[in-house]
């Protein structure tokens, strides 16, 4: 039983996602789609390919081994924050942008600016001033856009030394910097970008400037280097300054210096950015105020800045960005979200087009008047939809799963995982209906460990969960101890219709003698609207017994439970709810292990934890118990508390780790301090 195996194996692959093609483009004509990959399920090196949507056959594009001769890539510290808030953990070309016709895509490696085109195979280096932050080419492709030093500067595609540079707008103060997402931004608000290109790629462009002069200062030190200086981040707390963020408008045909133009929206009632666009019918903006009640989406002049409102939307908790919106269709129709009869539903031009019961998702394209989105009308599964006001709404994916994808004329490219299989397959169908669907290859590994999972609904609240048992377990062996091993919060669901990592975890855990449950409660995404806000102000009491009510269900149900042995364990909002468990239900819960845990409500940024529990001013009472992104001041005064209060415990350090664990040697030997934990805590034999 390789079951030792299976951590370093998550480590060595990054949660198996290496060689699995991902930031899938499709050309203008729909003949091929371009991706980044590695080469094997281990090389965490991305390349960047492109692939025929007719025969599937690949191409190499460009291999950043071969571009930087051999040599490590270095990392500049901007863009190595970038991917940590993106979760990004691989190497190489891990990001690229194209033009419109996908003739010019552009890249940074190693903080240097690379362009492909993709009809000659030509890779160049460009003459830009380094580090290079998130480069991307004109919609027309003469021109590359970037930022480096805080400063958004623009290179002719063709220039061969840095003279032909247009520094587009410079910082002027010490915290200024133009062309990034800020903080929650990028953390909480799913906006990575923070510059936008006009259509015709020659006159304008459409900026963020962000000043975080009043926004708290935190200092992240090494403990395990105490020689190394801490780092100072601009971290918006709950209930401090956020960072004012602003647009301007650049004419890039213009006199250098010419002053940039700035939009006019009342950013003191309106301070989040929450997205920003320009299309052929001009710039646009959604803003958000500070309750995260109420949401504009504005369009904007692009000679004078001027903002006028398209659409709002407001909510008595909180209105839920959706990722892709708001969006215009080739017409103007605009694309915006709304609640209504418990569902969040796609608008065009303010009019519902998915019926009720359809949960939107993300809208992933928009091609013509085409609209591709993801939506649930079961909680477990994800399938990918196509609308459009001549032929309506279509399901493009059919086997049960969690599906995603894109789409460009007429060509779909469909990302799929399923319950019956490992891993995630890409495949391509033409417009025309010629030839079978082609296969996008994946040289992701296979786990190491087959899945023995249930898919359950429990209780009057039909509660999704899925139970894990041992490959070897029998009935007649009697009942196994229980592991709950939720995530169990807002924003993101662990009980679904696919092999995922965490799905592999909780089968690691199962193998060495537990009934593993985990349990989607209050507050997950895919429900609907009032399952979601059921946590404003709370999201401590309704979600914990949610986790007691499906125990005690599932254990009803099956004799493979036994509820006098029950322990806890969880990550992020998951290891807030193991550590909620075992102080407010220790007749339930009798040993937990918190892993990342937001303990003080306080310290966490002022988007996320203030769009549930409000600003702590106004709901003091909401912020009682309840890395870079969780910093170890929560565990350590956790442990100070539980120390005082004579609970005993043990903490476990992991310096130089980020949020999410990536080294091979500390991720397998924390899943092995953690069972060793758990059966001493529980007081179970130990098992060979």
């Amino acid at each position: 039983m390789p079951v030792p195996a299976l951590p370093r194996q998550l480590a060595r692959t990054r949660n198996l996602t290496l060689g699995t093609p991902a930031q899938l483009t499709v050309s203008p004509d729909g003949s091929t789609v371009y991706f980044v990959r590695s080469r094997a399920g281990d090389d965490p090196v991305r390349c960047l390919w492109a692939a025929d949507c007719a025969s599937g056959r690949e191409r190499l594009l460009a291999d950043p081994r071969e571009l930087l001769s051999g040599a490590a890539e270095q990392l500049p510290a901007q863009e190595r924050i970038r991917r940590e808030r993106a979760r990004e953990q691989s190497f190489g070309i891990v990001g690229y942008a194209a033009d419109d016709n996908c003739e010019l895509l552009a890249f940074a490696l190693s903080g240097q600016l690379w362009t492909v085109r993709p009809a000659t195979g030509a890779v160049r280096g460009l003459p830009a001033t380094e580090p290079v932050i998130d480069p991307r080419p004109d919609p027309v492709g003469r021109r590359v856009g970037y930022v480096g030093g805080g400063a958004l500067r623009v290179l002719a595609a063709d220039a061969t030394d840095n003279a032909a540079e247009q520094t587009v707008a410079a910082p002027d103060q010490p915290d200024v910097s133009f062309g990034l997402a800020e903080h929650v931004a990028a953390e909480e608000m799913g906006r990575s970008r923070g510059y936008w290109w006009a259509p015709d790629g020659r006159r304008l462009l459409l900026l963020a400037r962000v000043d975080t002069a009043r926004v708290l200062r935190w200092y992240i030190a090494d403990p395990a280097d105490p020689a190394t200086p801490p780092a100072a981040i601009a971290y918006p707390a709950a209930g401090t300054a956020n960072a004012e963020v602003s647009l301007w408008i650049a004419d890039l045909a213009g006199p250098p210096g010419r002053p940039l133009t700035p939009v006019g929206w009342d950013a003191t009632a309106f301070e989040y950015l929450t997205a920003a666009g320009w299309d052929a019918r001009g710039p646009y903006a959604a803003v958000q105020d500070r309750s995260q009640r109420h949401v504009q989406v504005l369009g904007i002049d692009a000679d004078t800045g001027a903002a006028g409102v398209l659409a709002e939307q407001h909510d008595d908790a909180w209105v839920t960005l959706v990722p892709g919106l708001p969006a215009r269709t080739a017409s103007g129709v605009l694309l915006t979200s709304g609640d209504s009869a418990d569902t969040r539903r796609l608008l065009a031009d303010g009019q519902p087009v998915t019926p009720p019961g359809l949960q939107l998702g993300e809208v992933v394209a928009v091609d013509g008047e085409t609209v591709l989105f993801t939506a649930s009308d079961e909680p477990t599964q994800t399938h990918l939809w196509a609308y459009d006001r001549r032929s309506g709404l279509c399901r493009l994916s059919a086997e049960p799963g969690v599906h995603s994808g894109t789409g460009r004329a007429g060509s779909t490219v469909l990302s799929s995982a399923t319950p019956d299989r490992p891993g995630t397959s890409v495949t391509v169908t033409r417009a025309s209906g010629d030839g079978e669907p082609v296969q996008i290859a994946s040289c992701a590994e296979r786990p190491v460990l087959r899945l023995r999972m249930e898919l359950l609904t429990l209780g009057a609240r039909e509660l999704r969960a899925a139970l894990f048992l041992p490959s070897w377990y029998r009935e007649a062996g009697g009942p196994l101890p229980v592991l709950m091993d939720p995530y169990g919060g807002p924003a993101a669901r662990k009980v679904t219709a696919e092999q995922h990592e965490f799905a592999l975890a909780s089968q690691l855990f199962a193998e060495h003698g537990f009934a593993v449950l985990v349990v989607d409660g209050a507050g997950t995404p895919g429900r609907g609207p009032a399952w979601e806000r059921s946590i404003y102000l709370d999201f401590a009491t309704p979600v914990l017994a949610d986790q007691v009510a499906a125990l005690t269900e599932a254990a009803s149900r099956s004799a493979a439970l036994d509820l006098t042995r029950v322990a806890i364990r969880g990550w992020s909002f998951g290891g807030f709810l193991a550590a909620l468990a075992v102080l407010r239900r220790p007749d339930i819960f009798h040993a937990a292990v918190a892993g990342a845990p937001v303990l003080d409500q306080r310290m966490y940024d002022t988007h996320w934890r203030e769009r549930y529990l409000g600003h702590p001013d106004e709901h003091p009472d909401a912020y009682g118990l309840a890395d870079d992104n969780v910093v170890p001041a929560h565990t350590l005064r956790f442990s100070a508390a539980l120390l005082a209060a004579g609970r005993p415990h043990e903490v476990l350090p992991l310096p130089r780790s980020t949020h999410m664990p990536s080294d091979q040697a500390v991720l397998e030997n924390l899943y092995l301090h953690e069972l060793d934990f758990l059966r001493r805590s529980l007081r179970l034999p130990p098992r060979a």
